[in-house]
């Protein structure tokens, strides 16, 4: 009882940051918007050039611009409050608004998981199945498997959500990390957090598991309906559509992993500010380069409006 009485007076907490060196705060801040600028603009860019370009209406196009939008929406939760931390000689934040952010975090994480699986099994049946692809992979199922993708994400952040604030945060009222994550928040608790770390490791390992098990058996059978193609052009075009896929896929399954699929006496959360700064802030920067940059049909439609926009002024 005097523990949740005590858990019931914390009404804020207070957010470590990336660094305690003054010199750092202003050059991390600029750096730091720079980023999320780009991420803004790419992303958004990304959503727009798709939904308003006639040659980009195929169902990888849909996948990719609602990816888009979650990188979008992703880098939001972490970044400006992150740009507004740097400038506050108190980094606090309400314990509601902790909640919130983990709340979106997670989701828009998870959901991107799904998303990319629901992405892997485009491609299968784009290059696997074509004469059947665009009969099967209909704009109904398309949006199903985006809601689908939502839903889960929402899901699942809520179970995590819910469980990391029914602790009573006793100990401590400063979260060594520079946004609300889970690890951090386990780390203040003065009660087992047992149940709490096998909640985050089966969840999380289910869904990273199911849906890399997704991605690669797809590309398995791409990578022997590639062998097939005759056609070096072909060959050539279908690899370099997948490995930016891949790459993506690469990027945020190594780091994912590496932060919540280990045991908890390995956590490091000076170290993992490093790893989370590559996950929430720098991925969400490099996907719309990924795929802008390796992709002919983006570029031309890029270029067509580039020239029209050009054209009016």
């Amino acid at each position: 009882m005097a523990e949740k009485n005590q858990s019931k007076q914390v009404t804020e907490l207070t957010l470590v940051g990336l660094t305690d060196n003054p010199q750092l705060q202003a050059p991390l801040f600029i750096l730091f918007l720079l980023i999320y600028f780009i991420t803004l603009v790419g992303n958004l860019g990304m959503v727009v050039l798709i939904r308003s370009s006639a040659q980009l209406q195929s169902p990888m196009y849909f996948f990719l611009s609602n990816l888009s939008l979650l990188d979008a929406c992703y880098s939001s939760v972490v970044a400006p409050r992150t740009l507004m931390n740097f400038l506050m000689e108190k980094q606090t934040i309400s314990v509601i608004g902790c909640a919130t952010q983990l709340y979106f975090f997670i989701a828009f994480g998870t959901t991107e998981c799904f998303l990319l699986a629901a992405m892997a099994y485009d491609r299968y049946m784009a290059i696997c199945k074509p004469l059947l692809y665009l009969s099967i992979m209909s704009h109904q199922l398309c949006m199903l498997l985006v809601a689908s993708s939502y839903v889960l994400g929402l899901l699942h952040s809520w179970v995590h959500t819910e469980a990391a604030f029914t602790l009573p945060f006793c100990s401590s009222n400063v979260i060594n990390h520079f946004f609300c994550d889970v690890p951090p928040l386990l780390a203040l608790s003065c009660a087992s957090t047992y149940i709490n770390e096998m909640i985050l490791f089966s969840l999380a390992g289910v869904i990273e598991l199911s849906t890399i098990s997704a991605i690669l058996v797809s590309y398995i059978f791409i990578f022997f309906a590639i062998l097939r193609v005759r056609n070096a052009e072909g060959r050539q075009k279908a690899f370099s559509t997948c490995m930016s896929h891949l790459i993506v896929v690469t990027m945020l399954y190594g780091t994912t992993i590496f932060m919540y699929l280990r045991p908890s006496s390995s956590y490091s959360l000076n170290n993992d500010k490093v790893v989370s700064v590559f996950y929430t802030v720098v991925i969400p920067m490099l996907n719309p380069l990924i795929y802008s940059l390796r992709n002919k049909e983006m570029k031309d439609a890029l270029r067509r409006t580039a020239e029209r926009i050009t054209v009016r002024l």
